[in-house]
């Protein structure tokens, strides 16, 4: 099956190379890193390591995501991708699990999985408190409202092409991954969870890391799960 990987990054300068390396050789067609306005050399450094580098200059992890399904999308549709994996440039996920995450896909078991790092290896300190508990917040509302089995709501996750279609995603900013597993509940596709490492980040999250990414983070989540409700 064909594999495309798209990599949202701002200012992963310092880690979207070791990211790049480490995806499995041979797995993947293409791998699509969407620099999301960055003020650093991230772009120059993605290009440099083989990587199709694209420019979004609207801040907002769903805008760089969604740039990088319009040009996986744009290929004839004989020639697009069958699996499309969503992996971070901040070098928390181990891209060597890529092999296992496409693997319930590639067995026609699923047709979205996530990587979740609430049953995989995390590294001491890899998630703070406030992550933990928005995930375990938010996985046990996508139980309650959507009948959805989640541990986690991590970004390294794979999804066929066609169903990530047919979902329809809209999210601009923090809400992205759970409208992807809500919607994924709703239209009755078929998601399962692998487990992944995880480690701590290079560089401070933008998210986590700070009290206004934490709290609008939270927010969005929060008022995403309800808004399809």
């Amino acid at each position: 099956m064909v594999i495309d990987v798209i990599i949202p990054a701002f200012n992963e300068e310092q880690s979207i190379g070791r990211v790049l390396a480490e995806i499995p050789a041979g797995l993947v067609r293409e791998v699509i890193v969407v620099d999301n306005n960055s003020s650093d050399q991230t772009g120059a450094v993605a290009a440099a390591a083989g990587a199709t580098v694209l420019r979004e200059s609207r801040p907002g992890y769903g805008h760089a995501c969604l740039a990088g399904m319009a040009h996986a999308f744009a290929r004839p549709a004989a020639e697009q991708a069958d699996i499309i994996v969503f992996l971070d440039g901040d070098y928390s996920d181990f891209p060597a699990d890529m092999t296992a995450l496409v693997q319930p896909i590639v067995r026609g078991e699923a047709d979205m999985v996530i990587g979740s790092r609430a049953l995989g290896e995390r590294q001491a300190g890899s998630m703070l408190p406030q992550q933990l508990f928005g995930n375990w917040l938010a996985t046990t509302l996508l139980r309650w409202f959507y009948g959805a089995h989640f541990t986690d709501l991590g970004p390294f996750r794979a999804i066929r092409r066609e169903a990530l279609q047919r979902i329809g995603m809209q999210d601009t900013t923090y809400g992205w991954t759970v409208e992807m597993q809500l919607k994924a509940a709703k239209l009755g596709l078929r998601s399962t969870e692998v487990p992944v490492r995880y480690r701590r980040r290079i560089g401070t999250s933008k998210v986590s890391g700070t009290v206004k990414g934490t709290l609008g983070a939270g927010y969005k989540i929060l008022w995403t799960i309800f808004r399809y409700l």
